[in-house]
């Protein structure tokens, strides 16, 4: 399945991590390009972060100690300001 992700938007891919033995929590993506970008969802393996950045978007994880709120709006400021 594809998930769309528009110019200049951010998403958060939490319920779309089905691997249980996946090492993060959650995935930010952040699209600063002028066009929309089709995911992969959902996120299965470790490579799809290396895929997707390949691809143009910024890639976050998020790891099990990490403090998502913080690193979702430092994302969406860095965003704002590009």
């Amino acid at each position: 399945m594809k998930f769309v992700v528009d110019a200049h938007h951010i998403i958060s891919l939490a319920g779309y991590i089905v691997e249980r033995n996946f090492p993060y929590r959650n995935i930010i993506v952040v699209n600063k390009t002028d066009e929309p970008i089709k995911v992969e969802i959902p996120v299965f393996y470790e490579n799809w972060i290396q895929e997707h950045r390949d691809l143009g978007l910024e890639i976050i994880p998020v790891g099990h100690k990490d403090n998502f709120l913080k690193l979702y709006k430092r994302a969406h400021a860095d965003l704002k300001n590009s």
